[in-house]
């Protein structure tokens, strides 16, 4: 063990030549970051999460009430044991093979079948209001992270002048409003980590779970070599779209439509601007060009860029949806559902059975005959999108 630990903390690996670890150990005259205190993000993500689960029921449940948000969720499909073996023990979505066979078996037609399937998908998902409580969860998170985040950082002399991010790098000491920051940003992706795995389940779960990935990486790498400062750049400027776009679905699902649109078309003007603008120009350009001028290249700082690179990678990909998303938007005239949203629809919910439609005799259930009221789908964004 003791040769894992020597071998992954190699000096040679996180630090610029000739610096080592006894350099960068706390003394009385200046705190550098140390690895152990990332640690405590572990417990206070679970804290964080346990205050999500508080303020979700006593204080987002009441709001979405007073909003006047529907608790139920998307139409339940009608009880049939048959069709409820197959979709738990066999697929949730059946071939036309298989369709065609249940549909002998229970004398249904194929397309009864098909909507009860798409209803029985639907009906595992979670009501709009889970979905506003959530929405509301992350939007007061960001809010006040992004809020904290500026406050410090408008004092701070790299914000102006990104080569400040490097001179006397690494012997940068390391502030209380950065250490705060960064443990609270680390506890806070770690939660979502997670909790990713009993939340709203979305189509982009695998980009979103490498988007978490990279994240956290970014948070711990940024933070065990001292590149903190550039570090609270990259959190900061990210959290400023996160906000908006956890506010949208909020009024999206109050069914505030006027509303939702003015903050989704400031979301996009502001996702887009800062990460495919901003986000190369002013984070990239530095930790890229300017410290490799000043500090020079070395092992995990070839890592960090890579992890920045493929942050970006995921900007262009979100960017992309999110102007999908517009263009629907203009054409209909209002922000609704997106490519994101798991809430399946089809013109075949809208329209009645055929007349000839056969019950089988014996099952004792109707037929699936109602019509499924989708609910609206979630906006384009991040969660992270929730993202750095």
């Amino acid at each position: 063990m003791a040769g894992i630990l020597a071998w992954f903390w190699n000096e040679r690996f996180w630090l610029p030549h000739n610096v080592t670890w006894a350099d960068l150990k706390n003394t009385d005259e200046a705190t550098f970051p140390q690895a152990e205190d990332l640690y405590l993000a572990c417990p206070l993500a679970f804290c964080i999460f346990m205050i999500r689960l508080v303020f979700e029921r006593f204080i987002a449940r009441p709001c979405a009430m007073g909003l006047k948000i529907q608790t139920n969720g998307p139409q339940k499909a009608q009880p049939n044991a048959i069709l409820e073996k197959v979709f738990t023990a066999i697929t949730k979505h059946p071939d036309e093979k298989r369709l065609e066979g249940l549909s002998k078996q229970l004398d249904w037609d194929v397309r009864t079948i098909q909507r009860w399937f798409r209803q029985r998908r639907n009906q595992e998902k979670p009501s709009t209001l889970a979905r506003f409580c959530e929405s509301m969860w992350r939007f007061t998170f960001y809010l006040y992270i992004f809020t904290y985040g500026v406050r410090f950082l408008k004092k701070t002399t790299w914000l102006w002048n990104t080569k400040e991010c490097w001179y006397n790098y690494p012997y940068q000491p390391l502030t209380v409003d950065i250490h705060y920051y960064y443990i609270l940003e680390l506890s806070f992706y770690l939660s979502l980590f997670f909790s990713q795995f009993t939340d709203i389940r979305r189509k982009d779960f695998l980009i979103m779970f490498l988007h978490h990935v990279a994240t956290i990486s970014l948070i711990t790498f940024s933070y065990v070599n001292n590149m903190a400062r550039v570090g609270a750049l990259v959190m900061c400027l990210h959290d400023a779209a996160d906000v908006l776009i956890e506010a949208a679905k909020m009024a999206n699902y109050a069914k505030c439509q006027i509303l939702c649109n003015l903050l989704f078309a400031m979301f996009a003007i502001i996702f887009i601007s800062s990460r495919l603008a901003v986000y190369p120009v002013w984070i990239l350009n530095t930790t890229l060009f300017e410290s490799w001028e000043i500090v020079g290249p070395y092992p995990s700082w070839w890592v960090f860029n890579l992890l920045l690179i493929s942050l970006q990678l995921l900007h262009s990909f979100w960017s992309y949806l999110i102007m999908k998303t517009a263009c629907r938007a203009i054409s209909k005239g209002k922000v609704s559902k997106d490519d994101r949203s798991d809430i399946e629809s089809s013109s075949d919910e809208e329209e009645t059975p055929p007349a000839n439609q056969k019950q089988h005799s014996s099952s004792g259930t109707a037929n699936g005959t109602n019509k499924n009221h989708g609910t609206n789908g979630y906006l384009t964004g991040a969660t992270y999108p929730d993202e750095h």
